[in-house]
């Protein structure tokens, strides 16, 4: 697998840090990362964006962005307001084409849910995905509400034929509640699709040593780590 596209069904569900998570697993596991962020928003000229969040949190990765603009707005909408060239689904795999030439591992990592608008012509992070003919990996939030939107977003990569490689839970409370508990049984019921992580509530307020000594077991060995979805639903599910 040289690419993996990252998305979730929203904003702020933990995109950033399940991405610093999967390369932290993937450098444990002997692979180089590049992580490459294709469109960042809501970031000024030398303010750190979410590629180099990942990095500091994972380790020696190279960091890289296609575009960014100052206001936090979907992409397409912040290009327009600054004046600026948008990106387009080409130029996301083109730069990931690039890297890809110099690291085993790609993460391409979106600007919110799937089909969040890069371009007036309605480009988005899925046809970035069918350009690299890459899996995309879904990531959900673990509370009530989750099902319609991992529902929605799995709809659409099947309509698209894009291969969903599964599912990673973002944030997943220290003291789940009752739907929490239920979702781990219903996510990929709906999605059709495994889950194969869930990153604990915090986990990128965590010191990078420990984050990167951590992230392995947030993952299941697909995604290089070794977490076990049946033995955590046993225990967090009850």
């Amino acid at each position: 697998m040289a690419f993996l596209v990252v998305t979730g069904t929203g904003t702020e569900v933990g995109k950033t840090v399940v991405t610093a998570a999967l390369a932290a697993a993937a450098l444990a596991a002997g692979r180089s990362v590049a992580v490459l962020k294709a469109a960042q928003t809501g970031v000024g000229p030398g303010e750190a964006g979410d590629a180099r969040e990942a990095a500091r949190l994972a380790g020696p990765v190279t960091a890289a962005e296609v575009a960014r603009y100052p206001e936090p707005l979907a992409p397409g909408t912040a290009a327009r307001r600054a004046g600026r060239a948008p990106v387009r689904p080409r130029d996301v795999a083109e730069a990931a084409a690039k890297l890809a030439t110099e690291h085993d591992l790609v993460l391409v990592e979106g600007a919110g849910g799937l089909l969040v608008r890069f371009d007036a012509q309605g480009g988005t992070l899925a046809d970035a995905a069918a350009l690299l003919r890459a899996p995309v990996l879904v990531v959900v939030a673990a509370g009530l509400g989750t099902l319609n939107s991992t529902e929605l977003t799995a709809r659409e990569l099947g309509r698209r034929g894009l291969e969903q490689a599964g599912l990673v839970i973002g944030s997943w409370p220290a003291g789940p509640d009752l739907a929490a508990r239920c979702n781990l049984t219903d996510l990929p019921e709906v999605a059709g699709a495994p889950l194969l992580g869930a990153l604990p509530e915090g986990a990128g307020a965590q010191a990078p040593v420990a984050f990167r000594s951590a992230a392995p077991g947030w993952l299941a060995p697909r995604l290089h780590g070794m977490w076990d979805a049946g033995v955590f639903r046993e225990r967090e599910g009850r």
